[in-house]
């Protein structure tokens, strides 16, 4: 007999990220699209792709949302993801 459980843990985990990540992205002052892109082409901070690997983070984990936030006049990834295992995780990760 199959579970539906697993199908209604990713919805709420992913309520739950959006819901912290959006609470915290509220207090900084956060970068667009458009910004993002321009500041990883000048070099001025690395890509999603870099930070996640060179953070260690699992390449099976699912990104569900990122952005790039000035926090005391550093930039920072804001990064919610989903691991492999089901759990969510925010995590927030040096751009430079």
């Amino acid at each position: 007999m199959k579970t539906k459980a697993p199908h209604l843990i990713a919805p709420i985990a992913l309520a739950l990220v959006l819901a912290l990540t959006g609470a915290g992205a509220a207090q900084a002052e956060c970068l667009d699209n458009r910004q993002i892109q321009d500041a990883v082409s000048s070099g001025q901070i690395m890509s999603l792709a870099d930070v996640l690997a060179s953070a260690g983070i699992d390449s099976s984990a699912k990104v569900l949302n990122v952005a790039v936030c000035d926090e005391g006049g550093r930039l920072v990834y804001r990064i919610g993801v989903l691991t492999a295992s089901g759990e969510a995780q925010n995590l927030v990760l040096g751009a430079n």
